[in-house]
């Protein structure tokens, strides 16, 4: 057995223990346990900078062989697939589970799902073939879609509504598959690689359309978005976490494979979109930078904490992909690096919003407000959260963010750039709501008592914090795996130091900037004591705001319907512009269907298939 066997042999056991052990005490810490131990697993693979590493197992189905190995790029999602399991498993082994229980909720099912989600991830990230991948691809979907159920309620309702999104994705990337498979009578990447390479134009923007939109449903990319916000925003507290850290990077990771690795960053310039200017790399650029804007502005749009944070998940993967098609040095590592600083934050983000939910009961922003006082620690890991988010320094998201900005202005793609920092813009607005809304302002009669998050879901909170703030001033290690999965996919990899990149058009070092920053605080500290400045200390009811201390006889809960002005002017428009896209969609597959099923059913089934294989052949040979 290989290293790659020993990972997916404990990756499979942790689910058979957790079927066998769900329902004890102990499930929670059981499965932190074996996350961990599948995390020094993968570091033995050696997979990130050694050679690809295979997995002794080989199946065949209809004389086909499917085999699995991790190469760099298995290897970094892998890590952050892995961690997201372990941090989210520790989240809910204490008192989140006791109260999931005490709420007629089966932990056993949440832990299961967990387990499996994380199972069908590493098998289909060590994909060795496209058969392997599409098979990985479906056990995905119907994991993600068990963790999304476990809720019930409306939770249900949206994983079902997920489901339908996922099948329609799952049979456009099978067509393209088969289509593939005509062409070669292999499945197999190597020769799928010398395939692309011999294709024409319209069959290449064949296959794009059908496998890239089917990956693209997974990544939420704009038009196929609708789905994701409700689906992760209800999930259970801690899988809810786990699904907006890593869950629709499976989309990111293939779209990948299919741009970068196989169709190749130069084909895609080269490819010019019919009866347009645009080449192939600049529309899905602008589909990435439309992703980035409507989904942040949506999310402004919200006011629950959760579904604020859902809808900048969609948007966040935007940044991802725009960073990979500048398909420099820069922008590539930006694009890579995005996907590791967005996870870590995201995942702390949420557990900080679900543990206001587990002490107020509500995830409302117009009923939270000045909780700042009583629940001090979990406002620092959000403030932490929504800085890295925001993409300002010190923390993680500033260095990937910089990173996007910087290769769009270098590679001179101004109008993008101008589009995300308007995405950014959005964010910043929003994450500023987010705060506000929970933790500033007057606290609320109803929540005098409330009291810290427990012990258990603080530490794993915190813990994510302090990766954040380390990730952001010392961004070298990480980016040197970034850099070995750059030079596994042929791209030049970013020359980083331990603070950060050198590049002779601006570099980054980030131990200087936050040296600076840190040292700016210390003269204002000085400024402020040596001047005879004191700290006053209030009862939590009175507030300060605006230069003036106000006391408990006013009221200051401006929490309510926060940016109602600007929703008042922006929000008819984008919101009502989706819903009706959406509907159009529905209702033109709708109209499809009821058609295909009325030809199948009246006419000669025979000619049926007949006339729709023709159809495709006279498509893929144009």
């Amino acid at each position: 057995m290989t290293s790659l066997d020993h990972l997916l042999l404990v990756s499979a056991l942790t689910l058979a223990l957790m079927l066998l052990f769900g329902r004890t005490r102990i499930a929670g810490r059981l499965a932190v346990a074996l996350y961990g131990v599948q995390f020094l697993l993968l570091m033995q693979t050696g997979a990130l900078l050694g050679e690809p590493v295979a997995s002794s197992l080989t199946v065949s189905v209809l004389d086909l062989p499917m085999h699995w190995r991790y190469d760099a790029l298995s290897w970094f999602f892998a890590m952050i697939t892995i961690g997201a399991g372990f941090f989210c498993a520790w989240y809910a082994a204490g008192v989140w589970q006791e109260r999931y229980r005490e709420q007629g909720h089966s932990p056993r099912l949440f832990h299961v799902a967990l387990a499996a989600n994380v199972l069908t991830m590493l098998i289909l990230l060590g994909s060795g073939d496209l058969l392997s991948l599409f098979i990985g691809w479906e056990l995905v979907s119907w994991a993600s879609f068990l963790l999304m159920a476990v809720g019930g309620g409306p939770a249900g309702r949206a994983a079902l509504r997920y489901l339908v999104y996922a099948f329609s994705g799952g049979m456009a990337i099978l067509a393209g598959l088969m289509l593939i498979y005509t062409q070669t009578g292999s499945l197999e990447y190597t020769r799928v690689l010398t395939l692309f390479g011999e294709l024409s134009d319209a069959r290449v923007w064949t296959l794009l359309l059908l496998i890239g939109g089917g990956f693209a449903v997974k990544m939420g990319l704009l038009p196929f978005h609708l789905w994701q916000a409700a689906a992760y925003a209800e999930t259970p507290g801690p899988g809810s976490s786990f699904l907006g850290a890593i869950s629709a990077r499976m989309g990111l990771y293939a779209l990948i494979l299919l741009l970068v690795a196989m169709v190749g960053i130069g084909r895609l310039t080269a490819m010019e979109v019919p009866f347009t200017f645009l080449s192939a790399r600049d529309l899905i650029a602008w589909i990435a930078a439309l992703t980035v804007i409507i989904p942040t502005y949506i999310a402004l749009q919200q006011h629950d904490a959760r579904y604020l944070l859902a809808w900048h998940g969609i948007g966040q993967g935007g940044y991802m992909l725009l960073g990979l098609m500048v398909g420099n040095a820069v922008g590539s590592a930006g694009g890579l690096f995005h996907v590791f600083t967005y996870g870590i934050t995201q995942a702390a983000l949420l557990m900080a919003v679900f543990a206001v939910v587990y002490r107020t009961g509500t995830a409302d922003l117009n009923k939270l407000g000045g909780l700042v006082a009583r629940m001090p620690l979990t406002f620092l890991v959000l403030l932490f959260g929504i800085i890295s988010l925001a993409g300002l320094p010190p923390m993680a998201g500033f260095v990937s963010k910089w990173m996007v900005y910087r290769s769009l202005v270098a590679e001179g793609m101004p109008l993008l750039f101008v589009a995300a920092v308007v995405g950014t813009l959005g964010t910043i607005l929003s994450v500023y709501k987010l705060i506000h809304n929970i933790f500033l302002g007057q606290l609320r009669i109803e929540h005098e008592q409330v009291r810290e998050a427990p012990l258990s879901m603080l530490l794993p909170m915190l813990g994510l914090s302090t990766l954040i703030f380390l990730v952001g001033l010392m961004p070298g290690p990480a980016l040197s795996w970034v850099a070995a999965v750059q030079t596994s996919l042929g791209l030049p990899p970013v020359p980083y130091t331990l603070g950060g990149i050198e590049d002779p058009r601006g570099g980054l070092d980030m131990l200087w900037l936050v040296g600076i920053l840190m040292a700016g605080f210390g003269v204002g500290a000085l400024i402020f004591f040596g001047l005879g400045g004191k700290s006053k200390r209030v009862h939590q009811l009175d507030n300060y705001a605006g230069g003036h201390f106000l006391t408990a006889d006013v009221r200051y809960q401006y929490s309510d319907n926060f940016y109602a002005g600007l929703m008042h002017l922006i929000g008819p428009w984008y919101r009502g512009a989706f819903l009706w896209l959406e509907k159009a969609l529905t209702a033109t597959v709708a109209f499809i269907s009821a058609v295909t099923n009325g030809l199948y059913r009246y006419a000669q089934p025979a000619l049926f298939v007949l006339a729709t294989a023709v159809a495709l052949l006279a498509l893929t040979t144009a």
